[in-house]
């Protein structure tokens, strides 16, 4: 008998990441790929690509329009606010922009995944693949699992323009600090592969790992209407902690 330490208590996250870590190689291990994977890899990156723009353009705006107004405030207290561009940049593409981006992403194309394979899983259509001579992790778990690869990379640099484009509408055309200046400064201090090239790795990373954990709680969630809803909660959760874990790692290796 399993005591309750082994299925609720300390030994349950160990178990999972151990798992997670079998689902993966197991993953890894059976792609393949072809014209027709392909096609799926573009049409996965289409759906949980594209249909993010909206959040993904909507919280960039206002992110920087916030981030901006934060950073006036204090540069102004030490008469430096024609360092508002600087900061802004550094903050989006080494940090705010990748995290941010992944924990959205996360919310709404995450779960998203992570519901459609546990919602196949309970109609039994994984089985169906099964006896088809389909293989399921081919099929449906690799698409799923490159997609957001690059999905996450390109809805971050999307993220970033909107970010700095609301900091442009907060500090140029409302606090009149000058064009030249909030560029020029930017363009010195911003270095092209240390801050923003690896904000790029970052979320490339990111993506990944919010693409791994979707599938494996989609594939392990249980066939009913309560275990998938669990599954989408266990997503949002683990992804979140996950990236800001990795992230932390990250910076002190790219530092």
């Amino acid at each position: 008998m399993r005591g309750p330490m082994t299925d609720r208590g300390i030994f349950r996250p160990v178990r999972d990441v151990g798992r997670a870590g079998v689902f993966l190689v197991r993953a890894f291990g059976r792609m393949r790929f072809g014209r027709t994977q392909w096609l799926e890899i573009m049409r996965q990156v289409y759906f949980v690509g594209a249909r993010s723009l909206v959040i993904i353009v909507t919280c960039g705006f206002f992110v920087g329009l916030v981030l901006t107004l934060q950073t006036y405030d204090t540069l102004s207290r030490f008469g430096a606010t024609d360092a508002v561009g600087t900061v802004l940049a550094l903050s989006l593409f080494r940090e705010l922009g990748p995290v941010l981006t992944a924990i959205l992403f996360a919310g709404r194309a995450g779960t998203s995944v992570t519901a459609e394979i546990g919602l196949m899983r309970a109609t039994e259509q994984l089985d169906a693949l099964d006896l088809m001579a389909i293989d399921p992790m081919e099929r449906i778990v690799q698409p799923r699992l490159l997609a957001g690869v690059v999905a996450v990379p390109a809805l971050t640099l999307i993220f970033n323009l909107l970010a700095i484009l609301g900091g442009v509408v907060y500090a140029i055309f409302l606090m009149k600090v000058s064009p030249g200046t909030f560029w020029g400064n930017m363009q010195v201090n911003v270095d092209l592969g240390r801050d923003f090239l690896g904000g790029v790795f970052k979320s490339a990373v990111f993506g990944f790992i919010v693409s791994w954990l979707s599938v494996f709680f989609g594939w392990y969630a249980r066939p009913t209407g309560e275990g998938v809803a669990l599954a989408t909660t266990q997503t949002v959760i683990a992804s979140a902690i996950s990236v800001l874990l990795v992230d932390f790692v990250l910076s002190a290796f790219l530092l």
